[in-house]
């Protein structure tokens, strides 16, 4: 692997776990602890209809072939197909966490929560 395949996979790992932040932030005044529990497990298994592994194995292919195509075009196909691989797989399950946190959102307002963030 190259030194610049390298940092772009190191690179893309970080951006994938910075933006994993599946919990809004709620305001708690006059909250019933319980019924915010319970109403968080609820919201949580409606994030589970989302697959994120599915969307990044699709992504991976996605980006693979235009990956390879671009790297025809600068002499390196296999170069090109393992870095919009890694790129495709890795906007692909940013996008699914990022469905399932308004997912969980949208489930906690429409439960008449404030959700801060």
């Amino acid at each position: 692997m190259t030194t610049k395949r390298a940092w772009l996979a190191v690179g893309l790992c970080v951006a994938a776990g910075c933006a994993a932040n599946p919990r809004p932030i709620i305001d708690t005044r006059g909250v019933d602890p319980e019924l915010l529990a319970r109403d968080m497990t609820e919201c949580e298994e409606y994030t589970h209809e989302i697959d994120i592994v599915e969307g990044a194995a699709k992504g991976t292919a996605a980006g693979a072939v235009v990956g390879a195509a671009a790297g025809a075009v600068t002499g390196d196909a296999g170069e090109g197909a393992g870095l919009g691989g890694i790129y495709g797989a890795t906007r692909s399950a940013l996008d699914a966490d990022r469905d399932k946190q308004r997912v969980f959102k949208n489930c906690m307002r429409g439960r008449g929560y404030r959700v801060l963030n």
